[in-house]
């Protein structure tokens, strides 16, 4: 599931904001639009941040600037969790994939050469509670698991979504939720998708070869079965034409990862958040057995009783999408 949504939104997303001058995007810019970035459904109001109607493009693809780790410190009892050699070396090595540019914020980008984003806010303030700096490795996002398996990384991140078949070979210590939710274009009269008959008779835009492909083609019966139009489904590998899409009327609804389609509805004027039918926990993955996934977890919920974790998710503009509390090893249905 949300293995998707790091590879998948690497195409340039939020660049669709410098095409609009030559490629009709002041559309949106001249609609404006709204969302809520605290439910899974439309509240008809701007949130916070979010671009009005006739606003600069590029405010609206701004990237958040605000210092939310700085201020954090180290907690002595974590810190004594972590083995007696990396409490004296102070570092663990962090495997990660980069991310070039802006295209896979909120989760992570780089921004003159250093990497932004919620997921890099999130490690940084794990290591500020647990004493440590991160030694930032890049691998692809197929090796990093491998990676902390064979003991290259201490600890991997790359929005991995915890599964049974992952769970069988690495430790999992999870910091958010991620899953598979819907933007609409601002002509689209469904407000609100909880199910896939909400969207009969619609366009639909999504990647190919993803999880989000295989639902769309397995509930394409659905429809017809309860009297309604299928709906279309077009694939694009770049999610900029399903901006423009959505822009002209081409595709009514964006079919993708909550995190990224919640961060677009609040910069992209004339969209608007339908709603996620399903979630995934995300973590922290460890060496299986390894006493750093409990010292993860337990700095996660740390940072969620002071204060910290809010204010995170609050500057990448996805407040109230957090956890309430990070697990070891989840159950999971995948």
């Amino acid at each position: 599931m949300t293995t998707e949504s790091r590879s998948r939104r690497r195409a340039p997303r939020l660049a669709v904001a410098t095409a609009a001058a030559t490629a009709g995007l002041a559309l949106l810019v001249a609609c404006g639009g709204s969302s809520d970035d605290s439910a899974g459904t439309n509240a008809g109001s701007n949130p916070a941040g979010a671009a009005k109607p006739g606003a600069d493009a590029a405010a609206a693809t701004a990237v958040p600037t605000q210092d939310v780790v700085s201020a954090i410190t180290a907690d002595p009892k974590l810190e004594a969790e972590l083995p007696a050699k990396i409490r004296s070396g102070g570092t663990l090595t962090l495997g990660t994939t980069r991310s070039p540019g802006v295209q896979g914020l909120p989760h992570v980008g780089e921004q003159n050469g250093t990497a932004v984003g919620l997921d890099v806010d999130l490690r940084n303030a794990v290591a500020k509670v647990l004493g440590i700096t991160w030694n930032v490795q890049y691998g692809t996002f197929p090796t990093v698991i491998p990676g902390v398996q064979n003991g290259r990384y201490d600890v991997g991140q790359d929005n991995f979504g915890a599964t049974k078949a992952r769970e069988q070979v690495v430790d999992f210590a999870t910091y958010l939720n991620d899953g598979q939710a819907f933007l609409g274009s601002k002509d689209v009269q469904v407000t609100s998708v909880k199910q896939l008959t909400d969207l009969c008779g619609l366009t639909i835009a999504t990647t190919p070869g993803s999880t989000f492909q295989q639902i769309l083609t397995d509930g394409a019966g659905k429809c017809a079965k309860i009297g309604k139009k299928p709906y279309k489904v077009q694939y694009f590998a770049d999610t900029a034409p399903i901006f423009l899409g959505l822009a002209n009327g081409k595709v009514d609804v964006f079919f993708g990862p909550t995190l990224g389609l919640k961060y677009d509805a609040a910069r992209i004027p004339g969209t608007r958040f339908l709603g996620q039918i399903s979630t995934t926990p995300v973590g922290f993955v460890t060496a299986r057995n390894s006493p750093l996934a409990k010292a993860l977890s337990d700095a996660v919920n740390q940072l969620i009783a002071d204060g910290s974790y809010a204010r995170i998710f609050a500057k990448w503009g996805v407040p109230g999408t957090g956890i309430t509390a990070s697990q070891l090893n989840p159950a999971t249905t995948f």
